[in-house]
């Protein structure tokens, strides 16, 4: 199974669905490399990078279920490894 290393970046709102997050993110332990969250108190949003090793498919839906959330906005940027 190909993989690629991925970086998706997560900026939450202050009523943004974080019990959903840390649930999707728990959901996807097995492919997380590690994980940073900043708190962003002075604009009263969180700031979290999430790095992955993982096949395409599951990135993209990772991706897609954290922008689905409420007060929740997402990017992701792909290596070419």
């Amino acid at each position: 199974m190909d993989t690629r290393v991925a970086v998706i970046s997560v900026i939450v709102g202050k009523d943004g669905d974080v019990e959903h997050l840390n649930a999707l993110l728990h959901d996807y332990r097995d492919y997380i490399i590690g994980r940073m969250g900043i708190p962003y108190r002075e604009k009263g949003v969180s700031i979290i990078s999430v790095v992955l090793d993982a096949p395409q498919d599951e990135i993209s839906t990772l991706a897609g279920r954290i922008g689905s959330l409420k007060d929740v906005n997402v990017k992701t940027a792909y290596s070419n490894v």
